[in-house]
Order: structure tokens, then sequence, then C-alpha cells
């Protein structure tokens, strides 16, 4: 389970990261990514699991996934930086560990500056 200060829950926090963030998208999941200049608040993480991606026991099975993929990452992010993590359809049939995978390769794309963000093969 993420703390309360780690998650996003504000809907112009989401939209600050859609609209301002790099984008680093795979089969399973979109990644948003926003680095702040704002370090007195500790690292957010939000999610967006719509209807699309399954019924309600589907969407909170991938909902408690990414979460725990996350909160697992916590200590590697840095007090600026803001994550949405949007899942897609194949995140559905997706088992933790390669959506474990997905994710590490995406935030990885997306921490580069070198790197252009692009679509997170597996």
């Amino acid at each position: 389970m993420l703390p309360g200060r780690n998650r996003i829950r504000h809907p112009e926090d989401f939209r600050r990261v859609f609209r301002t963030g790099r984008k680093v998208g795979s089969r399973e999941l979109v990644l948003h990514h926003l680095r702040t200049n704002d370090e007195s608040h500790a690292p957010g993480v939000g999610f967006v699991v719509s209807k699309a991606v399954g019924n309600a026991v589907v969407r909170n099975r991938v909902k408690r996934r990414l979460r725990e993929i996350l909160h697992a990452r916590l200590d590697c992010l840095e007090p600026a930086e803001r994550i949405v993590v949007r899942a897609l359809p194949a995140a559905a049939g997706a088992s933790f560990a390669e959506l474990e995978k997905v994710v590490d390769r995406s935030l990885r794309i997306a921490r580069d500056p070198a790197k252009k963000p692009a679509r997170a093969r597996r």
C-alpha cells in the first residue's frame, strides 16, 4: 500500500503530469513521468485504470499490482518526481512479473533525458 504522502489524488496534479511530463508507452501501460522543481514534497505516484481494462475485479487486481510495484521503488525516486501509470487492456492479462518488467523499463526510459521517450518493448 502506498503511503498517503506519496499518492497523487487531485485532478489538477494528474493533468499537470499528463500535459508536461514525458510519456513512455508499452502494450500493457503508459507511464507519464514529470520531474518538478519542488523537492519539498515526497515523490508522487498516481494510477488510471479505466473500465476498458476489465470489470471491477480485474481493474482492482491491476491497480493492486501496480501499486505494489511502485511502492517497492519509492526509495529509488527523487522527491521532485511525479509518476502516473495508465493501465491499458493488455495489463489485465499480464502477470505481476511482466508488469514489473514493463514498469522498470518504462521508468528507466522516462528518467533518462538523453533518450527520446518511445515505446517500451518487452
